[in-house]
């Protein structure tokens, strides 16, 4: 086990700090997403193919499996300037797609940046949360950045389409760069003159400990499903509606998902972690997931699958802060970076294997729904299998 960081000096300025690092987490979202929501217009834009468009996406995903758990060393090791580094790569990201906005070279070249920058900011999530919180507020620090991952999603997904029809792809540019200045600046400043807690002492054996850490393993493994769950039904659930009946109504019920989603994982990690309810919310999680793909194979309407899909973003969603705060609470401060970046790692993974599971059965829309709920259950078995009697530290 990892040593504590010394007390931490309570100051207002880590308010400051949370909600600059917040801003910047859901900036990497927005730039991750920037082309996903009006690919056919940034393919006329740019003088590409729809493909070559989705690949300005995909690169994100790529970058961080590769660069997630180095990102998690250097975050043990050198927050400050780990940190600093993430936010001046999110700025020169949005910046050099401004060179050229119908240039799709400079296009891939920022979003190369920008996917460099985010496991070095996403990874931070629970350090600087125990580097500049006191115990006590520790769980709602990472409650809030992890909720902004969501917000982003929703920021880049639902704002793409009325920015470039108010004024094409470079107005979209031009707010998402303002958007990561502004956020890159905000955490630089904050850095300066927030108080974070330095690590009594430091994690000097790589990572083989993850090993032997089965707690992590399961973690990981619950998130693989639970991010993959989200993911598929982000990416099929318009094209699964429309085969119930309901077309046009996938994007509105992802959003519904997306903020039920930012909700739950605003409010519930600071009671679940609070009364040691973790493994019991995450089993119960798991079930949620399962049960409502099932019933949404046979009450499908909008409105049923609305408020069954608000319930499932509640529960499912508030599972990543949980087992992000279940992590530091385990392996302590000098190794939360590296847990970090290795549960979100095995998180991005699982959104893509899922992806391609549900793919084959996209036509055949009920069975899409089903393979869901069958892959939710080894996450359940994974959540039964966590320890009962929690202790953090």
């Amino acid at each position: 086990m990892s040593a504590a960081p010394t007390e931490v000096s309570v100051r207002p300025s880590r308010w400051g700090l949370l909600a600059a690092f917040a801003l910047l987490v859901a900036t990497t979202q927005v730039l991750w997403l920037t082309f996903a929501p009006v690919t056919v217009e940034s393919a006329r834009a740019l003088g590409g193919s729809e493909g070559l468009v989705g690949d300005l996406a995909v690169v994100n995903p790529l970058l961080f499996v590769v660069l997630a758990l180095p990102a998690g060393r250097f975050v043990d090791r050198s927050l400050h300037p780990t940190l600093t580094a993430g936010a001046l790569f999110t700025a020169a990201g949005a910046l050099v797609r401004l060179v050229d906005p119908g240039s799709y070279g400079w296009q891939l070249t920022g979003q190369l940046l920008a996917s460099v920058a985010q496991p070095l900011v996403l990874t931070a999530t629970t350090t600087l949360a125990a580097r500049a919180f006191p115990a006590r507020e520790r769980t709602t620090a990472i409650a809030v950045g992890s909720a902004a991952q969501f917000v982003g999603v929703l920021g880049g997904a639902l704002g793409g389409a009325p920015l470039v029809a108010a004024g094409g792809l470079p107005l979209l540019l031009r707010v998402h760069a303002g958007l990561a200045v502004l956020a890159a600046v905000g955490v630089v400043a904050m850095l300066r003159v927030a108080v974070l807690a330095p690590v009594g002492t430091r994690d000097a054996h790589g990572l083989r400990w993850l090993r032997h850490e089965p707690l992590l393993w399961r973690l990981a493994g619950l998130l693989l499903v639970g991010v993959g769950v989200f993911n598929a039904l982000a990416t099929w659930l318009d094209p699964v509606m429309a085969g119930l009946g309901h077309p046009g109504t996938g994007g509105p019920l992802i959003a519904v998902t997306t903020l039920a989603g930012i909700v739950g994982a605003a409010l519930l990690p600071g009671p679940v972690a609070a009364r040691r309810r973790r493994r019991r919310f995450l089993v119960a999680a798991t079930g949620c997931t399962a049960a409502v793909f099932v019933l949404l194979v046979v009450a499908n309407t909008p409105v049923v699958a609305g408020v069954l899909l608000a319930l499932l973003g509640f529960v499912l969603l508030a599972g990543l802060p949980v087992a992000l705060e279940w992590s530091e609470a385990h392996v302590g401060v000098a190794r939360s970076g590296t847990a970090t970046a290795f549960l979100l790692l095995a998180g991005n993974l699982g959104g893509v294997l899922l992806v391609l599971l549900v793919q084959p059965f996209v036509d055949a829309p009920r069975v899409a729904l089903v393979v869901i709920a069958l892959a939710a259950l080894p996450g359940a078995a994974v959540a039964l299998s966590l320890p009962r009697r929690e202790e953090a530290g």
